[in-house]
């Protein structure tokens, strides 16, 4: 079973903590990873790229000139997709890019980023995160003591809405709540800061 050194804010630390094998300890299988992440993008695409048809381009209902005698090529329309200013043929229309992945590939994936923290050294576990208020400088100065370097996803129980506004104008820092985190967010950052409690919400939410 995978233990891990649980730190205070100034950096020290205070415990340790036992993880859940087959969360934090499970073989790795990239090719998951991969697929999850490539929905995960393919989700947030807007999908609202839109071109004419030929039925949708206003003018064009009169025949440009006679079929034969002019010596010029034959034409219906100056709409026609071969003219400038005419239709799109085969263009693009608004449509959802999103498409699911079978939930045993989503959790295989899940485990399998999970263990590329640990196995990383990239997970660093807090025993708590408390602010009275928004401080931009308190999480600067807690990641300074934990030695983050590098892009960083902190990770709390509960929504936090003190922590959200502290670190949301940090460039390379992200906040999550412990239920919603994804592969793509894990596999972003660097470093996967969370709370004791955090941790033990992720184990009972995906395991």
């Amino acid at each position: 079973m995978p233990k891990v050194s649980v730190y205070n804010k100034l950096g020290e630390v205070v415990s340790e903590m036992e993880l859940n094998p087959s969360l934090f300890d499970s073989t790795i299988n990239e090719a998951a990873m991969h697929e999850v992440v490539l929905a995960h993008l393919a989700a947030k695409r807007q999908g609202t790229a839109s071109t004419k048809s030929r039925g949708e381009v206003r003018g064009g209902g009169a025949k440009p000139w006679r079929q034969k005698g002019t010596g010029r090529a034959r034409h219906g329309t100056i709409r026609s997709p071969l003219w400038v200013g005419g239709a799109i043929a085969f263009g693009p229309k608004p449509r959802n890019y999103r498409y699911t992945m079978p939930k045993k590939v989503r959790r295989l994936a899940m485990y399998s980023a999970l263990t590329t923290k640990v196995q990383g050294n990239n997970l660093i576990v807090l025993d708590a995160l408390y602010m009275e208020t928004p401080k931009t400088k308190e999480i600067i100065s807690l990641l300074s003591n934990l030695k983050v370097q590098g892009k960083a996803l902190i990770v709390t129980a509960t929504p936090d809405s003190v922590v959200y506004k502290s670190a949301k104008n940090i460039q390379g820092v992200k906040t999550a709540i412990a239920d919603s985190i994804n592969v793509y967010d894990l596999l972003n950052y660097t470093t996967l800061v969370m709370t004791q409690d955090a941790v033990n919400k992720v184990e009972e939410v995906f395991a």
